[in-house]
């Protein structure tokens, strides 16, 4: 079997975020990731389907000794293609990988849902039932998820696909996650073909033909953990994911190489990489992973946080509930709820704000609609390459595009584009000081401390 691993997104709604296949969720990109997960459920076969964005960087993952390392004794099969109409979507993706493939049946995964190894071998056994020709994994959601629904029948089987219902007229509570076997592709190829769509829904469009024409499809109920990271906020829970399955799994928790000063603290479920350095009082407070070369500086406190290689949180910096890249350096900063790419750098006293006053959820803009996160605390969202002056604010949800320069002591309030350089216009007014001076030496204040 053939696992046709769908990685050709240009990842449009994660800006100013590059690829997400990328990304790293503890050391590790989240295509490094997913093929974990897909090897330790016994596919060895793939079909990595990539665009002219990322295909080079597909090759050298598939070439990656890392990589190779995943299958153990066995050869590894990766075979990378690349999808040349993007706009043709997940449809012409399938479509790619028509010209690999004999009549062996495949699996369609989508590499930016993050599932547990129970929703493959979920797929695995319910596809022994010969008399489906495919079957697709299914989860009861209780909120409004913009995906595809599924209508089933008592015995599971599939009756109607609808792509993107809007809110409060879903047909079902089961979203339609993209872990698809099917039995025979040729014929799933021939509806492709077949089916024109003015709308990113061809290949939904085409599965629904096959259910009008008599081709009976399953729906498998999965209900372990799920999350499909389209938005930047989606990192959050992705990467609190992926800490507690490694923090399960690795016996050295803290690296020999590691020098942690007597008067720091540690503490809850932390990970601490090769050659980290934590200065005194400086505290980490778990879940945290902290990768490897990073400092992590006197004064300094990191709590909720997953920290990149060869950072530097600097002096009296408070990192919380964030996920920084590689080679980020803060000087007495606040990084609250925020994404931080790699290659950046904050000044001394620069924040990002992560609380609207009136503490009402954050939206963020994205393709000139404004987003409800679904939470009242996000910060920042900077994407690689960007430096940000001594004592300037991010407001909530602000994203910076990579490549730019914020300059100092101004209040950042609404997106910048990549490759901007940002200065803000003021001037000193003075005027003669009418207070009296007659000032106390504040005795009375001092006593109180």
């Amino acid at each position: 079997m053939k696992v046709i691993f769908l990685a050709a997104g240009r990842s449009k709604r994660m800006a100013p975020i590059p690829d997400k296949n990328f990304l790293e969720f503890c050391g590790r990109s989240l295509i490094f990731r997913q093929f974990e997960i897909l090897t330790q459920a016994g596919f060895f076969d793939f079909l990595i389907i990539g665009g002219a964005h990322n295909i080079e960087k597909l090759r050298e993952f598939a070439k990656n000794p890392e990589t190779q390392r995943l299958f153990g004794n066995r050869k590894s099969n990766i075979v990378v293609l690349e999808q040349v109409d993007l706009d043709s979507g997940m449809a012409g993706a399938v479509l790619t990988a028509q010209s690999s493939l004999s009549d062996e049946p495949v699996l369609v995964v989508n590499s930016n849902d993050i599932l547990d190894l129970t929703a493959f071998s979920a797929v695995l056994n319910a596809s022994k039932d010969e008399i489906f020709e495919s079957f697709l994994l299914a989860k009861k959601v209780s909120e409004y998820f913009p995906g595809g629904y599924l209508e089933v029948g008592a015995d599971g089987s599939l009756s109607t696909i609808i792509e993107k219902p809007a809110k409060g007229s879903e047909s079902s509570d089961l979203v339609n996650i993209v872990v698809h076997f099917h039995r025979n592709p040729t014929k799933l190829f021939q509806y492709l073909k077949n089916t024109h769509s003015d709308r990113d829904d061809r290949y939904e469009m085409a599965l629904s033909s096959m259910l009008h024409d008599g081709i009976r499809m399953k729906a498998v109920p999965y209900d372990d953990f799920w999350q499909a990271i389209k938005y930047p906020w989606h990192i959050f829970p992705a990467e609190r994911h992926f800490f507690s399955e490694i923090f399960l799994k690795t016996a050295k928790k803290i690296a020999d190489s590691a020098d942690i000063a007597p008067s720091a603290v540690i503490k809850g479920d932390v990970i601490i990489g090769e050659g980290v350095r934590i200065f005194d009082v400086a505290c980490v407070n778990g879940p945290a992973y902290i990768g490897d070369g990073t400092i992590v500086a006197n004064h300094a406190l990191v709590r909720d946080s997953f920290i990149g290689r060869n950072c530097v949180i600097g002096y009296s910096t408070e990192v919380a509930r964030s996920v920084v890249g590689n080679d980020v350096w803060f000087h007495t900063n606040y990084i609250g709820d925020s994404v931080i790419c790699d290659n950046c750098a904050f000044g001394s006293g620069a924040v990002t704000g992560n609380l609207r006053l009136d503490e009402k959820n954050v939206c963020v803009e994205t393709h000139g609609e404004k987003i409800d996160c679904g939470s009242n605390k996000i910060g920042a969202l900077v994407g690689p390459n960007v430096r940000i002056g001594i004592n300037t604010s991010l407001m909530p949800g602000v994203k910076i595009g990579a490549d730019t320069f914020i300059g100092s002591g101004i209040v950042v309030g609404k997106d910048i584009a990549e490759g901007s350089y940002v200065t803000g216009k003021w001037e000193l007014e003075i005027r003669p000081n009418r207070t009296s001076m007659n000032v106390s030496a504040r005795e009375k204040m001092r006593k109180n401390l």
